[in-house]
This record gives C-alpha cells, sequence and structure tokens, in this order.
C-alpha cells in the first residue's frame, strides 16, 4: 500500500514497495497501521465483542438473584418448602433457572474468551510488525545521512532512539491502543444496557462518559511534555554511556573513572527525575475520582426508581445496572497505565521521525553520471568547512592526471584528510569543485562514484566478522581465491594463515584481536579486492614495521599501476615515488610540484622535514642539499 511521503534528502535510498506519511508523527504511525489493516477487524471485532459479552455478566447475575428472590418470595407467602402443590419443591424452577443461567454464562465467557484472544493476537501483531517496520526504516534512513550529520549527532542517542524509542512504539499498541480501544468499547456498554432496563438509567453513564473525555483531555495534555521529558533525559543518559564506553580506554589511562561515574550519575538521577514527574501526573488522574461518584450514584439512582409504582425496575435490575457501572472499573484502572504507554509512544515516535526526517548535505544522485572512471581529478578553487564560518579548506586548486600518483603533505590540522574526503562526496565543498573525469563530483551518481574509490584510512574499522567477510565487504561475491590474491598483494596472507581458523577466524570487534599493522592490512586487501580505478591512502602504514611497510609499498605501487593514488603521508619512502606533491598549509595550498623541486623552492615544505637528518634527505634528493631550518 503506498503512502504519500515527504521526500527526504539522503545520499542513499533503499526502494521499498511503500512509503510513509512523514508530515507528522500521528500521519507517520497511521501509515505504518494502514499496511497491515487487515489486522483492524479482528482487533476492533475481538474488543467489541468483549465489552459485549463482559455485559452479559452482570445481566445474567441479575436474571439469577431474580430467580432466587422469587422463589424465596414464594416460600415466605406460605408455600411449603419441601411439597408445592404439584409435588415438586418451590425451588426447583429457581435451580432449572439458574442452570440454564449458568450454562448461558459459561458459552458467553467462552465465547469472550476466543474473541479476546483473537483482539490481543491482533494487537501483538500490529506492535510486533510495527517495531519492525520502523527499526527497518530508521535503519535505511541512518544508513542515507551525511557523515555531516553522523559527526554532531551523538551514537548514544541514536542508539536509544533506534532501540527503547522504537520499543516504545510496539508498547504503544500493546498493550497501550489493545486496552485503550477495549476500554473504549466498555465505557459504552453501561449507557446502553442500562437503557435497556429504564430510559433514566443511561444519565450517570452519559455523564460520567462526557467528564471522562475532559478529564482524559486535560490530563494527556499535562502527560506529553513530562513523557517526551523522559524519553529526552533517557537518550542523554545513553549518550553518554555510549561515550564513556567506547573511550573507555582513554578514562582509564586518564584515571577517570570516578568523574565519569559521577557524570553517569548526574544523568541517572534526571532520568530518575523526570520518571517520578511522570508518576506525580499519573497520580492525579481524575477518573478515579469520577467512577466512584459513578457507581455512588448510579445506585442511588436506580433504588430510587425501583420504588416508584410502574417504573417496571425490579431488584433483579438493581443488581444487574450495579454490575454495568462496575464495567468502569476496567477502563478506569488500565487507563491511568495504558494512555501513559501511548503517549509515551507517541513522543517516541516523534524523537524517531525527528531523527528520519533531519535533513542531510548530501543527495544520492541515482539518475547521475554512471561512467567507468579513468581518474583524473581537478580541484578548482574549492572551500570547505564543518562549520561555514570556518573553513578548513580556503581556494585549493590543483590537477591530478590518470594514473598518477599525488602526495598531499602538510603539518597537522592542514586538511589533508578532508581534502581527500571531497574526492568520493564524503562532504560537498562550500564553493568551488571537485571534478572526476572532468564532471563535477554533484553531478555524479553517488554510489557509482564510490564504487570506484577505495580509501585506506590511518585506523580503519573492521566488522565483528570473519576475516574473510571484512575482505570482501566491498565485494560480497568474491570468491575465496579473489580474498586469498587481494591478501597477498596486501602482505596478509601470511599472518591470516596463522589465525585460528585462517580466513574464518571472527576478529573482535573494530578488529581489536589483531594488531594495527596487522588491521591495516587487512583495510588495503579490502580496498584492492573492488579494484578501485582511484586509490586514497591516509597514512596507511603508519602502524608498519619497516619490513612489512617495503612489501607493501612494493605491493601499493604494483596496485597503483593504471590508478590515479592519493597518499596522504609524511613518509619519504612513499613521497618519493609520487608524479606529483601538494603542500597544504593552513588549509590552502602552499606549492605543486614533484618532492625534490619542492625541497629547493618550497620553504614549508623544507621545514616538514626539518627533523630527518641531512644524509636522508641527500639519500631522496640525491643533490645533498639538505634540510634548512
Amino acid at each position: 500500500m503506498a503512502v504519500v511521503a515527504q521526500p527526504a534528502t539522503t545520499e542513499f535510498a533503499l526502494t521499498r514497495p511503500y512509503r510513509t506519511d512523514r508530515r507528522s508523527a500521528g500521519r507517520w504511525v497511521l501509515s505504518h497501521v494502514l499496511r497491515h489493516g487487515w489486522l483492524i477487524p479482528i482487533v476492533l471485532v475481538g474488543a467489541l465483542g468483549n465489552a459485549v459479552l463482559a455485559g452479559v455478566v452482570p445481566k445474567l447475575v441479575g436474571e439469577a438473584y431474580g430467580a432466587l428472590s422469587g422463589a424465596a418470595a414464594s416460600t415466605a407467602s406460605g408455600v411449603p418448602g419441601g411439597a408445592s402443590a404439584g409435588g415438586g419443591s418451590a425451588w426447583d424452577p429457581a435451580m432449572a433457572t439458574i442452570i440454564r443461567l449458568a450454562w448461558l454464562l459459561i458459552a458467553s465467557q467462552t465465547v469472550r474468551a476466543v474473541l479476546q484472544l483473537g483482539r490481543n493476537a491482533g494487537s501483538e501483531a500490529f506492535g510486533q510488525r510495527l517495531e519492525r517496520d520502523v527499526r527497518d526504516e530508521l535503519y535505511a534512513s541512518l544508513l542515507g545521512k551525511s557523515m555531516t550529520f553522523h559527526g554532531r549527532q551523538p551514537v548514544g542517542d541514536t542508539m536509544a532512539r533506534a532501540t527503547n524509542d522504537v520499543r516504545e512504539l510496539n508498547l504503544m499498541f500493546n498493550p497501550g491502543l489493545n486496552l485503550v480501544i477495549g476500554s473504549g468499547f466498555f465505557l459504552v456498554m453501561p449507557a446502553l444496557f442500562g437503557y435497556a432496563i429504564h430510559p433514566q438509567l443511561a444519565i450517570v453513564p452519559t455523564l460520567f462518559v462526557l467528564s471522562y473525555i475532559l478529564a482524559l483531555r486535560a490530563y494527556l495534555r499535562q502527560l506529553a511534555p513530562v513523557t517526551r521529558e523522559a524519553r529526552e533525559t533517557f537518550g542523554r543518559l545513553n549518550s553518554r554511556l555510549a561515550e564513556a564506553i567506547d573511550g573507555i580506554e582513554v578514562v582509564k589511562s586518564a584515571a577517570q573513572e570516578g568523574a565519569e561515574v559521577a557524570r553517569f550519575t548526574a544523568n541517572a538521577r534526571a532520568y530518575r527525575d523526570a520518571i517520578v514527574r511522570q508518576g506525580e501526573q499519573e497520580a492525579r488522574f481524575l477518573p478515579l475520582l469520577l467512577m466512584g461518584l459513578a457507581v455512588t450514584f448510579g445506585f442511588a439512582h436506580v433504588a430510587w426508581l425501583a420504588r416508584q409504582p410502574g417504573s417496571g425496575v425490579a431488584i433483579k435490575d438493581i443488581v444487574a445496572y450495579t454490575g454495568y457501572l462496575g464495567l468502569f472499573g476496567f477502563p478506569t484502572f488500565v487507563s491511568l497505565f495504558a494512555y501513559s504507554q501511548v503517549s509515551l509512544g507517541m513522543a517516541s515516535a516523534r524523537r524517531i521521525l525527528e531523527l528520519i526526517n533531519r535533513s542531510t548535505d548530501l543527495d544520492q544522485n541515482s539518475g547521475g553520471h554512471a561512467a567507468d572512471i579513468v581518474g583524473a581529478i581537478v580541484f578548482e578553487g574549492v572551500r570547505f568547512g564543518y562549520d561555514a564560518a570556518s573553513p578548513v579548506l580556503r581556494d585549493v586548486s590543483f590537477r591530478v592526471a590518470p594514473g598518477q600518483t599525488v602526495a598531499i603533505v602538510g603539518q597537522t590540522g592542514a586538511g589533508k584528510t578532508t581534502l581527500a574526503r571531497l574526492i568520493n562526496r564524503t562532504y560537498d565543498v562550500d564553493a568551488g569543485r571537485v571534478t572526476v573525469d572532468g564532471v563535477d563530483v554533484r553531478e555524479w551518481s553517488l554510489e557509482r562514484l564510490r564504487r570506484q574509490i577505495a580509501i585506506i584510512e590511518q585506523a580503519p574499522f573492521l566488522f565483528s566478522r570473519s576475516v574473510a567477510e571484512n575482505i570482501a565487504f566491498g565485494c560480497p561475491d568474491a570468491t575465496r581465491a579473489e580474498i586469498e590474491a587481494a591478501a597477498r598483494e596486501a602482505q596478509a596472507h601470511g599472518f591470516i594463515e596463522r589465525l585460528p581458523e585462517g580466513y574464518d577466524t571472527v576478529i573482535g570487534e573494530r578488529g581489536v584481536t589483531l594488531s594495527g599493522g596487522q588491521r591495516q592490512r587487512l583495510a588495503i586487501a579490502r580496498a584492492l579486492i573492488t579494484d578501485p580505478r582511484i586509490l586514497v591512502l591516509d597514512d596507511s602504514t603508519s602502524a608498519i614495521d619497516s619490513a612489512t611497510e617495503d612489501r607493501i609499498q612494493r605491493a601499493m605501487r604494483r596496485a597503483a599501476r593504471g590508478r590515479t593514488t592519493v597518499l596522504i603521508t609524511h613518509r619519504l619512502s612513499q613521497i618519493r615515488w609520487a608524479d606529483v606533491v601538494v603542500v597544504l598549509r593552513g588549509g590552502t595550498v602552499e606549492a605543486v610540484g614533484r618532492h625534490d623541486e619542492l625541497l629547493a623552492t618550497c620553504p614549508p615544505y623544507r621545514r616538514i622535514f626539518v627533523r630527518l637528518a641531512p644524509g636522508d634527505v641527500d639519500d631522496v634528493t640525491g643533490d645533498g642539499a639538505g634540510v634548512a631550518p
């Protein structure tokens, strides 16, 4: 079922057979519900049947009381208890009536149980399906957000929304809305059954329902901000916890366990206070008082009617009507919990939808340019900043021919890694443009562009999966032979073979069971298996010993043949084989040229290597120039 949705800018979109209406939290939840509309009649019929058959109980009890009171009256009027004029007991007809009513009661409540089972099963199915669909939609949305979004959004808060808030949507349906719908039908029954006894007996139930609705409306208005605050404080609590766990090594190395516990305790106390305020609002639930008044005035009313000549209200009707008023107990008591659960669910829906609807800086551009990359890269007057007021790169311009190797060098914070991230559109430029093969990267199909560019980072991320799965991450259809070939090219095959299960060894989260050099070699293998046309190496051999580095550099030079390669490095051994060196200083291009030329003509470039001994520089340049201070 297709439902109109608000289009959202995204750098990744998953084709789906349905769309949700994201204009408001209520519309969004409803659009998910309508996907499973066949469950709605099951829930409604079950809830209605439950309420009607619950009303049958006081009716049958009243009839039984009437039969017993009639038999007692006959006995008191002089009919012998042991034998009637026909030779039978005066209680026999009454007992026969009671037995018949008992069987009717059993049958009606059996049917009621079946209907209630259907209602509960339907509500549970609604909740589980909604949780599944929302979690799926949220996950796809998060994958489609840009790195700017993920850099600014706390991971812990995102996890709180993706886990606890999604779970609250499930609970909103069952038991939340399940009880709300059921209690709604229970509110109607006393007035209908009371009217069947005497029209006036619908007055008190109707007045109770009207006052209940007004009191409930005020209650929900007061409860909504409190439940929203509770969900937000939980998000902050979770965010701080995730941050501390993620940085546990830093916390321990700085001996800051006590400070982190104090911060967590403060956040936990804030969450507790929010829950207490929610409890205070729930304690002011006025319908509890209204129900007591309704039962009192209702009983007084039916008793007064029974004393009026010609009213037709008998003692059995008093018993039945009192039972009907007791039906108000279910909606009154469960509403205290059910409406709080619905309010929490809607607060969670707003938080989830706010995350889904948050705009991202990039678009997928699925209909964009989708050719095979040759490898020409051009930066033309590029300006970029994570904060528009504080640019990281300013007026950056240079060219790289297809198949060339370019080294990006500069002091820490010069913008080297940021510059590389503009090539595959991890970020978009604020001014100027970056082109690949003469086409602005913003005009490329984002998927096609990124599939042909591989980035090997200084601190590569590995998944808690097998070694083979990590290497083949960007190429899931790769054969074992292709995986092993990539590993050999990255000088990783040897240590992989020594692992307990070889390529099938499951490594720990983020690759914590491997050394830094081993993680980087796996990342290199993961990049090479995709056969990228542009290769970006972000100081990717920094954690590898000299012998291994030499082998990897030879492999890299083989892998770089026919590819455009971008090196972010300070190592002369890598800069030496670059065709072009781009020197960044304070976010601007200081100079462009070959290594030996820049040593002779660019003082900032020479100062980068001032730590090296003159002999080392002589060996690189071959001219014995040394390095000026």
